[in-house]
């Protein structure tokens, strides 16, 4: 199973064959209604065939496509479930995940895979990362609402000692480890030998702020492009020295106290998510507030008019999106002439408007949130602030 972030939401996106089937369905975690997650299962990959019958896929291909899912269908698959599984299937791509949400039962079959239910989960409506530092180990985590998970991050040290022992085999033992950025020639001298010319603690502190540069430095490759917050989880003598090494925008000022190596992932997610929900609400709060200015003025800076969204949202217009999550506007976008024709109930072919709408708006750099039905402004289904 792969885990889900933003560069999954990526590759599914840009999957080039078709049909591709989507599979959302909501699991039993324990108790005697277990037994329905595998007679669900079989209902849904029943009506996946139906639909790849009715737009013309033959009986024997659509099993075929099928095949990978319909494997699954084992006992130690279902005794390891969280509260939602989903499932992507196209000629050259399968794809399923345990989610900590639950979904409703849904089939698609279209062109592109319907995406919308996740981005509760990985949009920047509620994305963050943890930084677990210690002297022993450094982890990067990226957490939502729902979950926390480790990512791996190229080049990073993990151990202060073997970041000293790497720097000394690269300069000569007899070197102290090179000026950082912003130390002063008075802080260190050039070419000094190593416990000499400072008190221990001195030189302790100076070799941690090191270690922390090589920190930020992987980092900075890693997250260049995030916007989403930061916070460093660690004993406590450690957040002013990595604050003066990063370079990262969205590290936050409130830290999590404590060694994370006995920190389990479980509290290590509940104290983070404390301390960045409350910035993510007041962000919701204002962004909701200025579309309904925006609308309000009718300057043409905001609607809710899905057909000029669509096309907005492809061409990189659409700043700022409100989706109704349990919703779906079924059709069809022609990006050649920008044109979205919608249908009372889906067809062969259809895609969710909303969904494309809201997966467009975050490849595109725009920030979408994703909201139950009753809390859409004025009641619409999608919502968008425009860039221009």
């Amino acid at each position: 199973m792969t885990l889900l972030s933003i560069d999954e939401l990526k590759t599914l996106v840009a999957n080039p064959e078709t049909p591709c089937i989507s599979l959302y369905m909501p699991m039993q975690k324990a108790g005697p209604e277990i037994r329905q997650n595998p007679i669900r299962f079989k209902n849904l990959i029943r009506e996946a065939e139906e639909r790849l019958d009715a737009i013309g896929i033959r009986h024997t291909e659509a099993l075929n496509l099928l095949k990978p899912a319909t494997e699954l269908d084992q006992d130690d698959f279902w005794e390891h479930q969280d509260q939602g599984l989903v499932i992507f299937i196209s000629p050259n791509l399968f794809r399923y995940y345990c989610l900590p949400i639950e979904f409703s039962e849904l089939v698609v079959v279209g062109e592109q895979f319907h995406l919308k239910p996740l981005l509760h989960l990985i949009n920047n409506d509620g994305s963050f990362y943890v930084l677990a530092l210690s002297q022993k180990d450094v982890k990067l985590f990226a957490g939502t609402a729902h979950s926390l998970n480790e990512v791996q991050v190229e080049n990073i040290p993990h151990r202060l000692a073997e970041t000293l022992l790497e720097d000394e085999l690269q300069k000569g033992v007899q070197h102290r480890i090179g000026t950082p950025r912003g130390a002063t020639a008075s802080a260190q001298h050039p070419g000094s030998v190593h416990g000499q010319g400072s008190p221990d603690r001195e030189k302790h502190e100076e070799d941690i702020l090191q270690f922390c540069y090589a920190i930020d430095t992987a980092l900075h490759e890693k997250l260049r492009e995030e916007k989403a917050p930061l916070v460093l989880a660690g004993v406590e003598y450690l957040f002013p020295i990595y604050q003066e090494a990063n370079t990262y925008p969205h590290l936050l000022a409130e830290s999590i106290n404590g060694n994370p190596e006995i920190i389990n992932l479980e509290q290590l997610h509940d104290e983070a998510w404390r301390i960045v929900a409350p910035s993510f609400q007041e962000e919701k709060k204002a962004a909701i507030e200025l579309y309904q200015q925006f609308a309000g003025e009718d300057n043409g800076k905001a609607t809710s008019d899905i057909k000029e969204i669509i096309p907005a949202a492809y061409y990189q217009r659409v700043d700022s999106l409100f989706v109704s999550v349990d919703e779906q506007k079924w059709g069809k976008f022609d990006s050649e002439t920008s044109s979205v024709d919608l249908h009372a109930e889906p067809e062969p072919d259809d895609e969710d408007m909303l969904d494309c709408a809201a997966v467009h708006t975050l490849l595109n750099g725009g920030r979408v949130y994703t909201l139950e039905s009753q809390e859409m402004p004025h009641g619409a289904t999608a919502a968008a602030i425009f860039r221009y």
